[in-house]
């Protein structure tokens, strides 16, 4: 009796989550295939949140999911290990094992066969070569670089309560594209927050808040009559929108620009545009695009291997020729996650794959808790607490996806108790 073909995912982000959930159930269930996923962290927590964790006005704690728990429920095997190396020859993958020990140990590697490679290892931040940016700005990459920007945010105004009087803030968020539009407005609502729970040393109206921008307007990539509104609204709130302004420097208290005055900011975040993984960097046999991301046809398989597919923001997937690249947006990995799945299932029978197709459903941005803004199927603009909800579906449709309609359910019903009966911001 021949092996079991081994189906290997790098990467448990919402696509590679989501991906491995369905193979579990279609394939590794009832014994066609083994399904394993690979993480260099023990939990996942849905990216789009990444903003709200950052402001505190989400506890992350009660966001995650356990891939050893979720794996053990859903018929598939969690690996946790940072991927090092690809050995196509062979058809093994190096990961280095983490350090729980107190001992120094040197870094142990493991390796891991597989028949079919897919990578889904997201985007990382690109800062362009900047100077002072890795320094001095914080990134929203991943749930440990939000939990830093809280603690630091928390940090000053804890630092602020002692202190005989009041005191002002300076936050500057650069790069204007949903990320920090996003952030900006979870930031207004933070800073009331703060104040009406006794942190009122930093007064919410001395919280400076600019939004900056080095096109001629926020949300490039979507329609201007959104990007209008979205402004307006912004500056309702009182944060300062600065477009057509190009960051040449960053240092420990100020931002510089290309041209004009520098900008005074004690707290900085960098969203300003993305590149693939900095392993990829390494792979020298992949064709890859000029931010490193790894070209995949139709099928999502890569041009240099066939028995190695990739998706999501790291891939660079133009499914037609006189159709655009695919951009980095969450619609984009699930829906590649669930053509995968299908996929998956032919190659593993050795039939010929489909091709993948995308279907814009539109965008929506969230403008805290309560509003949102955005663009349906290219033409319908929603805005305001419908938008919202909207916008609150698309996690709640994630979860259902990797935990099942009922528990979905539940967790929904959690959610909303805890609201209503839990802090509005996290202080801790």
């Amino acid at each position: 009796m021949s092996a079991l073909h081994r189906i290997v995912i790098v990467g448990g982000g919402a696509g590679g989550l989501e991906l491995a959930t369905q193979l579990g159930h279609r394939l590794g269930k009832s014994g066609k295939a083994q399904i394993i996923l690979v993480d260099q962290k023990l939990t996942h927590i849905w990216k789009p949140l990444l903003h709200e964790i950052a402001a505190g006005t989400l506890n992350p704690h009660q966001e995650e999911t356990n891939y050893f728990v979720h794996a053990a429920q859903h018929h598939y095997q969690f690996i946790l290990g940072t991927l090092v190396g690809i050995d196509r020859t062979q058809k093994k993958i190096q990961l280095q094992a983490p350090q729980f020990s107190k001992k120094e140990q040197p870094p142990k590697q493991i390796d891991v066969d597989y028949d079919t490679l897919v990578l889904a290892l997201g985007s990382t931040s690109n800062d362009f070569n900047t100077e002072g940016v890795k320094q001095h700005c914080h990134f929203l990459d991943s749930l440990p670089q939000a939990t830093v920007f809280h603690q630091d945010l928390l940090h000053l105004y804890l630092e602020a309560q002692n202190q005989p009087q009041s005191r002002a803030l300076n936050i500057a968020i650069i790069g204007a594209g949903a990320t920090g539009v996003e952030l900006a407005a979870e930031l207004y609502q933070a800073k009331q927050t703060f104040a009406q729970y006794g942190l009122n040393r930093i007064d919410p109206q001395q919280v400076r808040i600019t939004l900056i921008e080095a096109a001629d307007r926020i949300l490039p990539a979507l329609s201007q009559q959104i990007s209008r509104h979205t402004q307006v609204q912004l500056e309702r709130f009182g944060i300062e929108v600065l477009t057509q302004h190009r960051v040449a420097k960053v240092d420990e208290e100020q931002v510089y620009f290309a041209a004009g005055n520098p900008l005074e900011a004690e707290i900085k975040v960098w969203a300003a545009g993305i590149q693939a993984p900095e392993i990829f960097k390494q792979w020298d046999d992949f064709e890859k695009d000029h931010l490193h991301r790894l070209k995949v046809y139709a099928t999502l398989q890569t041009y240099t291997d066939p028995n190695i597919f990739a998706f999501g923001d790291c891939a660079h997937c133009q499914p037609k020729a006189d159709e655009p690249v695919l951009g980095p947006r969450a619609q984009v990995a699930s829906q590649q996650a669930s053509f995968l799945v299908r996929a998956l299932s032919q190659h593993v029978n050795g039939k010929p794959l489909p091709m993948f197709k995308f279907s814009d459903k539109g965008s929506l941005i969230s403008l805290s808790q309560h509003t949102a803004v955005g663009e349906l199927l290219g033409r319908v603009n929603v805005q305001g607490i419908v938008a919202k909800s909207m916008y609150v579906s698309l996690y709640r449709l994630h979860q259902a996806t990797i935990h099942g309609y009922t528990h979905a359910g539940v967790l929904t019903a959690k959610d909303m108790l805890g609201r209503k009966i839990g802090p509005k911001i996290k202080l801790h």
